[in-house]
C-alpha cells in the first residue's frame, strides 16, 4: 500500500510517502489511521486532530469505514483552503 502525506501532515511525519504493509486486521481507513498513530510520536502528532485529516483512496475522498486493498494509494492531507 502506498501512503502519501501532504502539507503539515508531511512535515510532522517527516516524509512525503512510503510503501507499507499494514497488519492483516487493518482493513478499513479508520483502522489504518489507528495503526499509523501507533507507529511513533511523529505519526501521533500528525493524526492528533484526526477529525480534520482528509483521506483519499485512489484519488477519491473516503470515510473511515472505507475498505482498503493492498494495492491502494492512500493520501492524507489537511483541509484544503484558498482562493478568493
Amino acid at each position: 500500500m502506498k501512503l502519501m502525506y501532504f502539507a503539515w501532515i508531511r512535515a510532522k511525519i517527516g516524509m512525503a510517502e512510503e510503501i507499507v504493509t499494514p497488519p492483516a486486521d487493518v482493513r478499513r481507513v479508520g483502522e489504518l489511521l489507528d495503526w499509523l498513530e501507533g507507529r511513533g510520536a511523529n505519526f501521533a502528532a500528525a493524526l492528533k486532530e484526526r477529525r480534520v485529516v482528509k483521506v483519499a483512496v485512489n484519488q477519491e475522498y473516503v470515510d473511515a469505514d472505507h475498505l482498503l486493498q493492498a494495492q491502494d494509494e492512500v493520501a492524507l492531507f489537511p483541509p484544503v483552503t484558498g482562493g478568493h
